[in-house]
């Protein structure tokens, strides 16, 4: 990357990191908090807790797609004005009813599309992908940061500081925007990184791809159930306020980490993808198991069973991406990014009002069975998933083509040794394939292509 390619995947990374690290010190420290507030029932606290997946879900797409109309900038510093809106909703709220709301708010500044369209216009094909990374080594981070400081931000604060916090990071956010981030030349649809209308469709249909949107969706419904009743279990077994269970959550992470690195890397390396993965999600199941059966007050029982969770939470964060990526056809990747992420937020939805109404009616067993339920039946899907092949995307830019011109390139390339999939879009003068990375050869590519530079 050159300096302003880095300059805007560093500024635009700390946007992403601003906003999330706001939605997730909420996590281990909302529901100790929520019972206390007026007309808080277990529904109604996991209800807030999940809600605003639902906001974020529906409008991810709906938000990228009208960044191209009216400005990248201007839909972020919007999205992050109404992020800040609901955070002070839910910071004056003294009932849950407000706090739902505010919750719902906070959703409707769906810009994480609108982030990566912006990184897209900012960067050349050939490093945007290492700019993308940027981004989402910075999500990873914020998660584990925020489950750690959000605990001791309660302490010091309480929970209303850490929404009033979220109003800054807002402003902090805007202001980096503003200030920080290069304004593109120009705005311009990029099928590697956005949403393109006409795809949906298409994706929606793809088996593999839907697989993996149900894995994500499952991911993140265990996730957000899941905090619902753990901190409750740490008070227990640990004799840890919510306050202090960074305690905990700091060397859980840590180990969870060094256990997934291994983990992937093999996966990775050895092309063992489909058996990793899927012993991750039992791996998932198991810790949802353990957490039903095992005694409350046994520390080493529940830490260990944490560990094991967020070792499979890791894993699958870390994989499910990039087997998004080897699977979405040429041309469609943006498109494929933007459902699996609307799935991810819709599953926090599902995991908080779901896992709020198994609460209240089981107690923390019934969020327990609600979470391995979601795992048993992820793992049946995964069972059944192909081997994932060792597929990836290049991106080469092309001059100026008639239609005729372009199908005639469309044949040219789809005849190399290792070509899967190919689209030629003219008017973004870009060539997409999906290639085998075992046969394929970019001097091949560079050869078809004449003069034109494989990204």
């Amino acid at each position: 990357m050159n300096r302003q390619e880095l300059r805007a995947a560093v500024s635009l990374a700390g946007v992403f990191s601003v906003r999330l690290l706001g939605l997730f010190m909420i996590y281990p420290v909302f529901a100790a908090y929520a019972r206390n507030l007026s007309g808080a029932t277990p529904f109604l606290i996991g209800l807030a807790l999940g809600a605003y997946g639902l906001s974020q879900g529906l409008l991810q797409i709906p938000f990228g797609l009208l960044s191209d109309r009216v400005g990248r900038k201007t839909m972020i510093v919007i999205g992050l004005g109404l992020f800040a809106l609901g955070s002070a909703v839910a910071a004056l709220s003294t009932s849950i009813e407000g706090v739902l709301i505010g919750r719902v708010l906070q959703g409707t500044g769906a810009v994480g599309s609108v982030i990566l369209a912006l990184v897209a216009d900012l960067t050349r094909e050939e490093s945007r992908t290492r700019a993308m990374a940027l981004v989402g080594i910075t999500i990873g981070f914020s998660f584990m940061v925020a489950l750690v400081v959000g605990p001791i931000l309660s302490g010091l604060v309480g929970v209303p500081g850490i929404f009033w916090l979220m109003v800054g990071l807002a402003a902090l956010g805007v202001a980096i925007v503003l200030w920080a981030v290069p304004t593109p030349r120009r705005v311009q649809a990029h099928r590697d990184a956005e949403t393109v209308p006409a795809l949906l469709l298409s994706v929606l249909r793809n088996r593999d791809l839907l697989r993996l949107d149900f894995g994500i969706f499952a991911l993140h419904a265990i996730l957000t159930s899941s905090f619902l009743v753990v901190p409750h279990l740490l008070r227990g077994s640990l004799a840890l306020p919510a306050e202090r269970q960074w305690v905990a959550y700091l060397p859980i992470l840590v180990v969870s980490v060094l256990l997934m690195v291994p983990a992937v890397a093999f996966a990775e390396r050895q092309r063992r993808m489909k058996p990793v993965f899927v012993g991750a999600v039992a791996l998932l199941a198991a810790s949802q198991a353990a957490l039903l059966l095992i005694a409350p007050g046994d520390p080493v029982a529940v830490v260990a069973a944490i560990i094991a969770f967020f070792a499979a939470f890791n894993t699958m964060e870390a994989t499910l991406p990039s087997l998004v990526t080897k699977a979405a056809p040429a041309g469609a990747k943006g498109t494929a990014t933007g459902v699996y992420s609307s799935a991810q937020f819709v599953g926090i939805f599902v995991g908080g009002a779901g896992g709020g109404w198994a609460h209240q009616a089981a107690g923390a067993e019934g969020v327990f069975v609600f979470a391995l339920a979601f795992a048993l039946l992820w793992l049946l899907v995964a069972a059944t998933m192909p081997k994932p092949a060792p597929y990836s995307t290049r991106l080469a830019r092309i001059g100026e083509v008639s239609g005729a011109e372009a199908d005639a390139l469309v044949a040219r390339l789809a005849g190399l040794a290792g070509v899967v999939d190919v689209v030629v879009v003219a008017e973004e003068h870009v060539a997409y394939l999906k290639v085998d990375s075992r046969t394929f050869d970019a001097a091949d590519l560079e050869a078809a292509l004449g003069r034109v530079q494989p990204a």
